[in-house]
C-alpha cells in the first residue's frame, strides 16, 4: 500500500467521532488498496466535511449536498447500510 493510502487509513480510524471512526475505519480497512486514484481524492475531499455531516450523510438521515454525493460515499452508504443509528 503506498504512502497515500496508508495516511488516508489513519485519517479514516481518527476522526474523531468514535461512530465514524468505525464507520470510515471498517470501510477503509476492507476496500482502500484497490480505491482508485481518483477516490482516494474524493475520499480525503469527503473527509473535510465535519463528523456530523458525515455521520448523518453515511446513514441516510439527511440529504447529502450534490457536491458530497460521489461514487465513494454511495460505496461508504452501502458498505455501512444497517448498522445501528
Amino acid at each position: 500500500m503506498d504512502d497515500k493510502r496508508k495516511r488516508l487509513l489513519f485519517h479514516c480510524t481518527h476522526m474523531g467521532m468514535k461512530e465514524n471512526d468505525v464507520m470510515f475505519g471498517d470501510f477503509a480497512r476492507a476496500h482502500v488498496a484497490e480505491l482508485s486514484d481518483a477516490e482516494v481524492s474524493d475520499l480525503e475531499a469527503l473527509l473535510k466535511n465535519n463528523d456530523l455531516d458525515l455521520y448523518n450523510w453515511v446513514l441516510g438521515h439527511t440529504a447529502v449536498p450534490p457536491q458530497w454525493n460521489s461514487g465513494v460515499l454511495k460505496r461508504l452508504q452501502m458498505f455501512n447500510a444497517g448498522r445501528a443509528s
